[in-house]
């Protein structure tokens, strides 16, 4: 027992407080950080609503409800959780902007980026089960649409919206079986995260300048701790200020509502994290292409690392700073007005708005691949330069 408790301790201490971390880390390194710490609030106040809440179309409503209004603190825990899977997007976009902004995608940091990837499509499938559980109006429909969508494959499609219903019609054993995915899914985001830590602490952080320098590294707990500190009393100040005075401030008002089959919102929308993905699947005419672009603009980012097949970082190279992030600025651009237009509805001038910004979106990935091209050009170019240069240098000094 000692030696195993050592051996975690030892683990802890290494991967906490003696990890190396390179001294140009700015605070835009905290939002991975932070992105955990709402995960763990998430794990926790789930397990505490998971004691009252009851699997069911007849008493699922009717069980939050007696959460928000008869258990002690339920309202809280309610509020907690629905308000920390907000700032757990929030705080995960970020970290992606910032990945894409300063490249830390590249290799050596290919494999950190690709698990990081993986825990966006399963965050995004948990987040989208737990919004149908409470079984309001936009749960309801909500689900009848994102399910329905596999009836765009081929010959099995319909069958297999069939099986995931456990019927013709979503009913109790939809519910159940997405309680219980709910659950098992979450465990296994947790696991991605544990390999996503230690596959980012075998290679190292990335750094603002792109380049690695192992003389500049501190430890963890002198350098970079307090930055993470600092970073988490603002973001809990304003999660605290939203989970307790403007608590539905990042919900919709239909899901106070009942869920009712027979009648549908005027405007069926997503939680607003989704609403980016939402609005390419809105902007492609056909049922099943549009399923294609919305699965394809996020399996993309896998691919972001195959663009430089040469440069390891984006320092010392002959571009301009405008060059060096013009896919980050069409990307961020893309992805603002889409989540702009997601939330809108589905009529003129929107969808054309959808439609434009859904290229830009696609185009910027092309864009960034012709840039790599240049920069690996370029240093092909510098290195026949130098090397050069050094043979000229030999031939005159044996000479």
């Amino acid at each position: 027992m000692k030696i195993l408790k050592f051996t975690w301790w030892s683990i802890l201490v290494s991967h906490l407080k003696n990890y190396p971390t390179l001294l140009g880390l700015n605070y835009n390194w905290s939002f991975g950080a932070l992105t955990g710490v709402f995960l763990v609030i998430q794990l926790i106040s789930g397990i505490f609503l998971s004691f009252h809440y009851i699997p069911d179309i007849d008493f699922a409503f009717e069980s939050v409800e007696y959460i928000m209004r008869e258990v002690n603190y339920g309202w809280l825990m309610r509020y907690t959780h629905s308000n920390s899977a907000s700032f757990f997007f929030i705080f995960m976009y970020l970290h992606i902007f910032r990945a894409i902004f300063y490249k830390s995608y590249m290799r050596p940091h290919h494999r950190v980026w690709s698990s990081g990837v993986f825990i966006l499509i399963i965050s995004i499938v948990v987040a989208f089960i737990g919004y149908v559980l409470p079984w309001g109006q936009m749960s309801f429909w909500g689900a009848t649409v994102i399910t329905n969508l596999l009836s765009a494959i081929p010959i099995i499609g319909q069958d297999l919206v069939h099986w995931i219903w456990g019927g013709q019609t979503i009913n109790k054993a939809t519910l159940t079986r997405f309680y219980a995915l709910h659950y098992l899914l979450a465990i296994l985001l947790c696991v991605l995260v544990l390999a996503h830590l230690s596959l980012l602490h075998e290679v190292g952080s990335s750094n603002p300048i792109g380049i690695s320098l192992k003389k500049d590294n501190d430890p963890f707990n002198r350098l970079f701790g307090y930055k993470d500190f600092y970073s988490l009393i603002i973001a809990m100040i304003a999660f605290v200020y939203i989970t307790f005075f403007e608590p539905d401030l990042l919900g919709h008002p239909d899901n106070y509502i009942k869920a009712d089959p027979l009648s549908t919102p005027a405007h069926i929308v997503p939680e607003w994290y989704f609403l980016p993905f939402y609005a390419i699947l809105r902007s492609i005419d056909s049922k099943f292409w549009g399923v294609i672009f919305m699965l394809l603009s996020i399996l993309i980012l896998l691919f972001l690392p195959l663009c430089n097949r040469i440069v390891k970082n984006s320092t010392f190279i002959g571009l301009t700073e405008y060059e060096k992030h013009i896919f980050f600025y069409l990307f961020s651009v893309s992805i603002i007005m889409l989540w702009f237009v997601g939330g809108l509805p589905a009529e003129y001038p929107y969808v054309q708005y959808g439609k434009f910004f859904t290229k830009v979106y696609f185009v910027s990935y092309l864009v960034n691949y012709w840039m790599a091209g240049r920069e690996d050009e370029i240093t092909l170019k510098l290195f026949d330069y130098s090397f050069d240069q050094s043979l000229k240098l030999r031939k005159g000094g044996w000479s």
